[in-house]
């Protein structure tokens, strides 16, 4: 029996994994899962039932972020060396490293371009093979690099894999088909994000106020909520957050992950910070697909302009319908992908290059 490590060291990382680690269990294989102690990631991993080591701390210094990255490090390599680990996958720094000192072979997913995350994309040059969207393609990772036609997101959203809980409205007193809005705000804490402006709280206020009128509004965050919003905070589980996601009329904030979800999910989907522009999974999404839409921290009233004229349009979801059909034409389910991937490499590798569309459709 083959052992497989998933290292989770975000909340996202929950939802990418999730279905894969089910369905490697299911092929016989045995799942070991490592997970930083966050709260909202232990409540992902709970809900789901899945079983997880933890191996640190997520910390909001930069110094501290390495050290517990070094002894993240370590607890990850004791567990390899004990479970004698086959192959390790995730979004991590440490595991591409223990390919130096171990038989481990490393899956690294990377969404992100080099440019905003040259640190993380050092680290990762060391894994047995690197996993990017074709959004990306025009970077040089290496020969080690592999690009597949999807997002990370699709990994969960997928219509292979998402079905919408109409339940989650009833939660919240929502009727089926009535307008309500979310809206999600970030604390800029990465590495990566230093220098990072989002929406402040008078901008915050001036949307809420915009778009009050028209229905109810959600605000999530990941940190403390401002008290003058605080009658917005979204009373939902984590784990149910993509069903309103996908009902939501309108999504609006300065966080990069959900505003992609809502996107994907066929919602309107807008954003405003530094990093508009910069990524170029972001700008496929918008610039391809018209699923989304970005602003720089001195743009907003060309945002806020945005949102009034979207409120104000006739079958907004409908249009919106359409457009995610035109990209899951073009993309595939990013967790049968990696099954393929783990449960026939190393031929599944030379297949994936060899395969111009990258659907392994040669493993089967």
């Amino acid at each position: 029996m083959k052992t497989i490590l998933v290292d989770i060291n975000h909340p996202a990382h929950v939802h990418l994994f999730k279905y894969f680690i089910q369905e490697m269990k299911a092929q016989g294989y045995r799942v070991i899962v490592t997970a930083k102690e966050v709260k909202v990631i232990i409540r992902l991993l709970e809900a789901y039932k899945i079983e997880y080591i933890k191996v640190g701390q997520k910390k909001d210094s930069l110094a501290l972020k390495y050290i517990y990255e070094f002894f993240h490090l370590l607890k990850v390599l004791g567990i390899v060396w004990k479970y004698r680990v086959d192959y390790g996958i995730g979004i991590s720094m440490v595991l591409p490293i223990l390919t130096k000192i171990t038989r481990m072979k490393v899956i690294a997913l990377d969404d992100d371009d080099l440019t905003v995350t040259p640190t993380f994309a050092k680290a990762i040059s060391f894994a047995s093979t690197i996993l990017n969207p074709s959004a990306l393609s025009f970077e040089d990772r290496g020969p080690n690099r592999i690009c597949h036609p999807s997002f990370h997101e699709l990994a969960y959203l997928h219509p292979n894999r998402f079905e919408p809980q109409v339940s989650v409205l009833k939660e919240l007193g929502i009727e089926p088909g009535e307008t309500f809005f979310i809206m999600r705000f970030n604390v800029f804490k990465a590495h990566h994000d230093a220098g990072v402006r989002g929406l402040d709280i008078a901008q915050k206020l001036r949307i809420i106020k915009l778009l009050k009128p028209f229905g109810k509004i959600f605000i999530t965050t990941e940190r403390d909520i401002e008290p003058e919003i605080k009658e917005y905070q979204l009373p939902v589980a984590p784990e149910k957050i993509h069903s309103l996601m996908y009902f939501a009329t309108l999504f609006v904030g300065d966080s990069q992950t959900m505003i992609s979800e809502a996107a994907l999910l066929g919602t309107p989907a807008i954003k405003l910070n530094s990093f508009a522009g910069r990524l170029s999974i972001p700008n496929e999404i918008e610039e391809k697909y018209a699923l989304c839409y970005s602003f720089l921290p001195n743009q907003f009233e060309e945002m806020i302009a945005l949102i009034d004229r979207l409120v104000h349009q006739k079958k907004l979801k409908e249009d919106w319908a359409l457009r995610r059909q035109k990209m899951l034409m073009d993309k595939i389910d990013l967790t049968d992908f990696l099954v393929r991937l783990v449960a026939h490499y190393p031929e599944s590798i030379r297949m994936a290059k060899e395969n111009p569309d990258r659907r392994l459709s040669v493993a089967q």
